[in-house]
């Protein structure tokens, strides 16, 4: 009898011990899990604040103002702007 108690004591000790592993294993990857979701939101901030910056950048009214001052360029007059109709391939 007391060699059946001691084979279930170590038994009740194993298991114990391997709970507690699978808990502490548990809350770490909990705690990893939660750190890349932050990660995560951080990332989505600084996207929607790269897509406003690129709007930003690429405005036309920007743009025509930087074509205007750098680089001396004006729209030509209406008698100089001719039409290209594509061609067309079939």
């Amino acid at each position: 009898m007391a060699k059946l108690n001691l084979i279930l004591l170590a038994i009740l000790i194993a298991s114990a011990l391997g709970t507690v592993t699978a808990q502490h294993k548990a809350r770490k990857l909990y705690i990893e899990l939660q750190q890349e979701q932050e990660n995560g939101r951080h990332y989505d901030i600084e996207w929607g604040q790269l897509q406003l910056e690129q709007s930003t950048w690429a405005m036309h009214a920007r743009i025509e103002q930087i074509a205007r001052t750098r680089l001396q360029m004006q729209v030509p007059d209406a008698t100089r702007i001719q039409i290209v109709q594509p061609v067309r391939t079939q």
